[in-house]
């Protein structure tokens, strides 16, 4: 019988970022230094993964992902549900797949991997004794989540009929960007940023990962220093002064200034 918890995300809502890595252990150490995490296990169902802490709040995870050569090691955002089988059944029906799950973590949730109808990759998590991340938005958490893409309209439907979003165009009324906000209970929870083809044919559509720091400048300095690369240097985004970085196995995140 699952125990529930207070920190359980209402449906739709990013609920924890989770970095499935090629070698563990350096992903710890890059991101145990570039925020200050503490690691302890996390769901044993789910082998070596660890959770990361700030403050002694629970913020990220880390895990091992498919052993292939060829697999990127990518952050993933994973949205919260209330029945994970009901979700999963609805992103097949809207024109995504789903490629791992449901399955159980134990007494902690239940988890599904999917791909939306764009390509991008996230997690629907239904939290039992693990709700998700403890805090979000202070330095060494999660900032913000944003969906890169072609089209905000295209795949913001989806996510509108699988979660129940609202979506919110005003985000990129002013600056003339195709940008949407996904909202639960009228409070935008994540974004959605459509480049048309200014998408990286590389990556393709993807969740991007923010995570809160309280200088950019010296998060991408330090990120450096610990075999990182910048991809973009800090400009003034629409939550803040914003950098991209790659860690030293290739993972793409944001640093987005909070204080």
């Amino acid at each position: 019988m699952t125990t529930e918890v207070q920190n359980r995300r209402p449906p739709g809502t990013p609920c924890l970022a989770s970095l499935m890595a090629h070698r563990p252990d350096l992903a710890r150490d890059f991101y145990g230094a570039l925020f200050g995490w503490d690691f302890t296990p996390g769901p044993p169902q789910l082998g070596s993964y660890t959770l990361a802490e700030a403050g002694g709040l629970r913020v990220a995870g880390i895990g091992e992902g498919a052993p292939q050569a060829d697999r990127p090691a990518v952050w993933t955002t994973v949205l919260a549900t209330d029945d994970v089988d009901r979700a999963a059944e609805s992103v097949r029906e809207c024109g995504g797949t789903v490629g791992i799950g449901p399955l159980n973590a134990g007494e902690d949730g239940r988890l599904a991997i999917a791909v939306d109808p764009s390509g991008a990759v996230f997690g629907i998590w239904q939290g039992g004794r693990f709700g998700g991340a403890d805090v979000t938005g202070v330095p060494g958490s999660v900032a913000w989540s944003e969906l890169v893409t072609h089209d905000s309209a295209l795949v913001g439907k989806f996510y509108e009929a699988v979660f129940g979003f609202g979506v919110d165009r005003a985000a990129g009324v002013d600056g003339g960007e195709d940008r949407a906000e996904l909202t639960v209970d009228g409070r935008a929870v994540a974004g959605v940023h459509g480049v048309g083809r200014d998408l990286s044919p590389e990556r393709g559509a993807h969740w991007m990962t923010g995570f809160a720091v309280a200088d950019v400048a010296a998060a991408v300095r330090l990120a450096s220093r610990l075999g990182g690369r910048v991809l973009s240097p800090p400009t003034a985004g629409p939550h803040g002064p914003t950098a991209t970085v790659a860690d030293p196995e290739g993972a793409v995140f944001s640093l987005v200034g909070r204080v």
